[in-house]
């Protein structure tokens, strides 16, 4: 497994966010492409209404995208987002982990401040454990808990999950 890029980043409310400080438990970092879209609001609502779910196996979630705070906000105020939302207007977040893509595509994508959708997890000891490149929207919670169960069981320390 790979160390997961460490970042330093806040969030729609201004509170400071660090890779370290999820140490210890599973952290799924999903880069979506803009606030208030159809299929970004259902994956952050998917989230919204099993967070409880998530938090009871040891599961962060941090939503990423390049948009600011006051995007974020109305976001998460509209849609009663019960998780935070990173400010990466910089697109730093977005570079480290992949978010951008390559070739004209990503540079497209970079002058667009829209990020492709992806999910990272990252394992309790701050490894990239499995990258979804595809997300379903309507049940990310679901893929996300299913993804961290098989990777508690089938993983030894140093192995990868398949992605």
């Amino acid at each position: 497994m790979t160390t997961a890029p460490s970042f330093d980043a806040l969030d729609q409310n201004g509170i400071r966010h660090r890779l370290a400080d999820y140490r210890g438990r599973w952290l799924a970092l999903y880069f979506y492409p803009r606030d208030d879209t159809p299929h970004c609001t259902q994956q952050a609502c998917s989230v919204r209404d099993h967070r409880e779910a998530l938090a009871e196996h040891g599961i962060a979630v941090l939503g990423v995208s390049a948009q600011d705070g006051t995007a974020h906000r109305a976001f998460a105020a509209k849609h009663r987002l019960n998780f935070p939302l990173l400010v990466d207007a910089g697109q730093t977040l977005g570079r480290a982990y992949g978010a951008l893509g390559d070739g004209v595509g990503g540079w497209l994508r970079s002058r667009l401040g829209a990020y492709r959708r992806i999910t990272v997890l990252i394992s309790p000891d701050g490894r990239i454990a499995k990258v979804i490149d595809t997300p379903d929207v309507q049940d990310h919670a679901g893929e996300i808990l299913r993804s961290v169960a098989a990777g508690q069981a089938a993983t030894l320390p140093g192995e990868a999950l398949s992605s």
